[in-house]
């Protein structure tokens, strides 16, 4: 049985849950970061130096940083289905992926704290206002994106949904001012409806 270490309420760890539950293998989560502390435990700092959730273990294997979890799980247990093994069909997911690390969730981590956190430092109108307006640029590429497809790598769902799907999950929940997309929602609404996603994605965000 696998190990997630991390709470439910981290992007993060809702990738690897997620991804897990696709994969159909059991695990047991155990809460850790944010308000439930932990990660500075001398325990928790020999699985992860950089004290920052999620972990995953497996048997002997331990892994962090969500991504690369993400595609442990799905190479391991996924092959043939969410894990594509030709490497330039395999690039379609890894790209997106990688996008939503380096541009979606930077883009709104900034309102999210603000607007639904109420974190010091960032719940001041212009910082709101900024990162809504980058986040909705964001957004404005994943609906191009999906205009001429069913997923982010194509026809198949994939390893690229569940990652960014949950950016997709919290932006869509926020108490913000959106513009209609509806490939956007239509994807949104078949990721959310899958018997995995729903105890990864819990409502309200937080």
């Amino acid at each position: 049985m696998l190990t997630i270490w991390g709470r439910i309420s981290s992007i993060n760890v809702q990738k690897v849950v997620w991804a897990a539950g696709e994969v159909g293998q059991t695990f047991e989560r155990i809460d850790l970061g944010g308000a439930f502390g932990g990660t500075r435990e001398p325990t928790f700092l020999a699985k992860n130096p950089n004290a920052q959730i999620p972990v995953l273990e497996d048997g002997e294997v331990c892994i962090w940083e969500s991504n690369s979890i993400v595609r442990y799980l799905a190479a391991r247990y996924g092959a043939g289905w969410i894990w594509e093994e030709d490497p330039a069909l395999r690039t379609e997911a890894d790209r997106w992926m990688d996008w939503m690390i380096s541009e979606l969730q930077p883009s709104m981590t900034p309102a999210f704290w603000g607007l639904v956190r109420k974190m010091p430092g960032h719940t001041g109108p212009e910082v709101i206002a900024a990162s809504i307006a980058k986040a909705e640029a964001k957004m404005d590429i994943l609906e191009a994106h999906l205009a001429t497809r069913s997923f982010l790598a194509g026809e198949r769902f994939g390893m690229a949904d569940i990652t960014v799907g949950c950016g997709a999950h919290r932006w869509l929940n926020m108490p913000v001012e959106r513009r209609v997309r509806p490939h956007l929602q239509r994807w949104y609404e078949t990721l959310f409806a899958r018997p995995a996603a729903k105890p990864a994605l819990p409502l309200p965000i937080s």
